[in-house]
């Protein structure tokens, strides 16, 4: 039943999420929202909508280690797994925009939580200050947009636009409303199996939630990020995971940090290793995404390699094995600082052949 519990809540996160997009998408189509903050709002925001589902249910419920490593586990896993796995389909095209604005966005609100938490918790207080850098950035992608020019915007829009009769009305407040509501429900019997499953195993919630819960809300940007590297709309698959880790971060983090009834709890093995583990891979994005303006094939199988690693060291980690402190003190002190010096003289390299 617990298995049976799990698989169910997760699949009606993923049909939730769908059920929600599709309609919201389309609801911000008539209000007359420009495709490009659809796109970056709308989309990336709504694939993140099983974290948010699960991460509120597990804070209601003073389960704030699986709320906390859904995100930071999902972050970690949107860059390393996704971008990673799609870049290995095809090379991924990196937009300047990405470079110049929200790359930067996220290493800096990467940073901010981990201030955030170096106290042990997130107050309501800091969740506020999440969520208003949340809506500052839904107005700057606003501002951006109404910038562009009417050439531009009509040449994003493919197709006349949606009838705006009372049924499209209805339909699409109803495909919101359902996806809603599954998200409910799946997010309930999604962290009653996971917890079941901790328990089982007797590994902590905070494991489960870093691997289990962060892999599974993550699958619509899974099948997002890949659909669109197959169908060659590349720079949609980064900027997917970009907008869904930043939702991440300013909306799920900081709405979970809203309605805890005493704030999020921060354990030390989150402050210590896993956020910044987070951070790390957001500032690899930086220069990975500068080199070239892609993610080639060789960087992709880099960041998947880094995923697994991360992985078999919360594995580790959760059956108490020795080679833990030697592999973490490795991770931190070796791997990760000579992959950025790699990284950072490639970015050099390349900023020399631009200047030639």
């Amino acid at each position: 039943m617990v298995i049976v519990l799990f698989v169910v809540g997760l699949g009606l996160l993923i049909v939730g999420a769908e059920a929600l997009v599709r309609g919201a998408s389309k609801l911000a189509a008539l209000f007359g929202i420009s495709p490009l903050v659809v796109g970056l709002t709308v989309v990336a925001f709504g694939t993140s909508s099983p974290e948010l589902a699960v991460s509120i249910n597990a804070a209601l419920n003073d389960q704030a280690s699986i709320a906390l490593g859904n995100v930071v586990g999902s972050n970690i896993f949107n860059v390393l797994f996704i971008l990673g796995a799609a870049a290995l389909i095809v090379p991924l095209v990196v937009t300047h925009a990405l470079i110049r604005r929200d790359v930067p966005l996220m290493i800096g609100v990467s940073v901010l939580v981990w201030l955030f938490a170096f106290n042990g918790s997130l107050s309501r207080v800091e969740g506020l200050v999440l969520c208003g850098l949340l809506a500052g950035y839904i107005g700057l992608l606003i501002t951006h947009s109404r910038r562009e020019s009417a050439a531009a915007l009509a040449a994003s829009d493919a197709g006349p636009a949606p009838a705006t009769t009372a049924k499209t009305w209805l339909v699409n407040l109803g495909l919101v409303a359902v996806g809603l509501l599954l998200l409910v429900i799946g997010s309930k019997w999604l962290v009653e199996g996971a917890v079941t499953f901790a328990r089982h195993l007797g590994v902590s919630e905070l494991v489960v939630g870093l691997t289990i819960v962060a892999a599974g809300t993550s699958l619509p940007e899974v099948v997002t990020s890949i659909i669109a590297a197959l169908r060659g709309e590349r720079d949609i698959a980064v900027g997917n995971v970009v907008g869904s880790n930043l939702f991440n971060l300013m909306g799920v983090l900081g709405i979970a940090s809203v309605v805890a009834p005493a704030g999020m709890a921060v354990t030390p093995a989150v402050i210590s290793f896993d956020l910044p583990v987070m951070i790390a891979v957001a500032v690899a994005c930086l220069p990975i995404f500068f080199t070239g303006g892609e993610i080639s094939r060789r960087e992709g199988a880099v960041l998947l390699a880094y995923y697994v690693a991360y992985t078999t060291y919360l594995i580790l980690a959760a059956t108490q094995h020795s080679a833990v402190p030697t592999i973490g003190s490795a991770m931190l002190y070796f791997v990760l600082p000579l992959t950025f010096l790699t990284l950072l003289v490639l970015l050099l390299q390349e900023r020399r052949r631009r200047a030639r």
